[in-house]
């Protein structure tokens, strides 16, 4: 028991706070109907079967995963592709020795900016560029809370394989559109960004019927892992096929014939619950059931609107989620200009150390959600504590490793560090607040998901506009630091809240809105008084 020291010190500390440490058995009761638990007590004895340890729910879970990084590749491959479409020149020697407060250049770096014209087929200047590489994400604002709903009310299979497959059939279409015009591009590019906003609502939803909660965390992050396999994937081979025989439309066919095709697999094999599968086990349905208990419900329910914009425990979840985003796309956005502008170093020219971040990401989310399952099933840390240990991994660590970035100066080598550990430590976020909508209310999990996805579209653009304001044209290590600093001070604030706040019960407005439900029965009482 010597290497649970830290766990046990963290479990303690908690409990000065008012947290209980509850284990595992805690957690189902609360979750399970009663007329079930003698029966499922009786099953649990049964983990060793076939059926739990690779089953249905598995299928489903190596399906989205397959799906996430298909939508991720078609999402971020154009940041790649834009680089060969559009026409440049190259800088003149007086434009790179420039000086300023930031590295010198190297005479191997002055070579490489002055070496080559890419001769691209579209002469878009840089405000085109800018309005074409933030279309998706218009369009992604729009769909996140109508996904949410819709999987609610068709089901998850529907709304994530059409999400999807669309996405990849517009993908297709991307060449063709570009070469028409760049309102054209723009379009496709709002499209794709409405068919993908639909998909992680409707996995949520999938979730919350296929997942039990000691498998809730691991699963997250092995699907939310096809996103981060999707831009190592994408940022390691795009580069390459621009410079074939096929040129840069084979980056948008070949991504886009791959959404096709993984929606051939997903309408054969996925299906919205465990109830509606042929072929799944009973072992495997009583033990997805005995985790899921009775909180999530196959009827329409009305939407608490006001319980839930009034809800203390799913407001921080929104304020974590934005605050996770902002530093997230500070990241994705601007750190790559911070290395060519400052540095001088263009991270676009290396797509393995691109994407190596993402990567670090990935197998860090893998390992860390696994050990945190292990924890919840042993009882050593419960549900709530696990909740925040992943937020202070995912918050303060990123926060701090940013504040170091200055500090690195002109060590470009450090700063890629520093980078990949800002990067890889927020997949612990997949066992923090990314849990919290099948947890707080099973039956709104797509709506939960919808509305705090739209809200943390908004640093999408806040950050970047924000960023620019504070750089204004002055690239310096000064003027980043202080871009460095507001990103912290988002993290520490807001996902502190989430720290503060934090709740892993189902939520009592779960049942929809009891009053307009209970409206008729009254009115029928009154008019038999009558």
């Amino acid at each position: 028991m010597r290497n649970w020291n830290f766990l046990h010190l963290w479990s303690w500390l908690l409990s000065h706070v008012r947290y209980s440490r509850v284990n595992l058995v805690d957690d189902l009761k609360h979750q399970s109907p009663p007329n079930l638990q003698q029966k499922d007590d009786e099953n649990m004895g049964h983990s060793n079967s076939p059926d739990l340890r690779f089953g249905k729910r598995h299928v489903l879970i190596i399906l989205l995963f397959l799906g996430f990084a298909g939508v991720y590749a078609m999402r971020v491959n154009l940041s790649v592709a834009i680089v060969a479409m559009v026409k440049s020149h190259p800088h003149s020697q007086k434009q790179i020795v420039r000086v300023d407060d930031t590295c010198p250049v190297s005479v191997s770096q002055k070579r490489q900016a002055m070496s080559s014209e890419i001769k691209g087929e579209f002469d878009w200047d840089e405000k085109t560029q800018g309005m074409i590489l933030g279309s998706f994400f218009y369009g992604y604002l729009l769909t996140n809370y109508l996904g949410g709903r819709l999987a609610e009310r068709l089901g998850g299979r529907l709304i994530f394989g059409a999400g999807v497959t669309l996405t990849g059939l517009l993908t297709v279409i991307s060449p063709m559109a570009a070469r028409h015009s760049s309102t054209a591009f723009v379009i496709i590019r709002i499209l794709e960004g409405m068919t993908e906003g639909v998909t992680f609502p409707a996995m949520n939803v999938m979730m919350s019927y296929w997942i039990p909660p000691q498998e809730r965390a691991r699963s997250l992050a092995r699907i939310v892992g096809g996103c981060q396999i999707g831009t190592v994937v994408t940022l390691s081979i795009s580069g390459w096929l621009t410079q074939t025989e096929w040129g840069w439309p084979s980056v948008f066919i070949i991504f886009g014939l791959y959404g096709l095709a993984w929606g051939c697999f997903w309408f054969m094999y996925a299906y919205d619950s465990p109830d509606l599968h042929p072929t799944i086990s009973t072992t495997e349905k009583l033990y997805i059931k005995h985790g899921t208990g009775d909180h999530r419900k196959n009827e329409r329910l009305d939407v608490p609107w006001q319980s839930i914009f009034t809800s203390t425990p799913f407001l921080v979840v929104i304020a974590a989620h934005v605050g996770q985003n902002w530093g997230f796309y500070c990241i994705l956005t601007e750190l790559p200009t911070y290395l060519k502008n400052i540095q001088h170093f263009d991270m676009k020219q290396n797509g393995i150390l691109s994407a190596m971040p993402y990567l670090v990401m990935w197998l860090f989310s893998l390992v860390y959600s696994t050990y945190m399952d292990h924890l919840l099933e042993k009882g050593i840390l419960s549900t709530k504590q696990i909740r925040q240990l992943s937020t202070v991994i995912a918050t303060y660590i990123p926060m701090i490793s940013l504040l170091l970035i200055p500090w690195a100066g002109c060590d470009g080598h450090l700063v890629v560090v520093l980078i990949c550990i800002a990067v890889g430590t927020t997949g612990a976020s997949f066992c923090g607040m990314h849990c919290a909508f099948q947890e707080l209310a099973p039956n709104f999990s797509g709506t939960l998901t919808g509305i705090s996805n739209t809200m943390a579209t908004i640093p999408g653009f806040l950050a970047p506009a924000v960023t620019g304001a504070i750089i204004n044209n002055q690239q310096t290590l000064n003027q980043w630091k202080k871009v460095f600093q507001l990103v912290s001070l988002v993290y520490l604030i807001l996902c502190s809240l989430y720290l503060i706040f934090l709740s892993v019960e189902v939520q009592p407005w779960n049942e929809g809105n009891t009053e307009k439900r209970k409206r008729p029965l009254k009115e029928i009482v009154e008019l038999k008084s009558v």
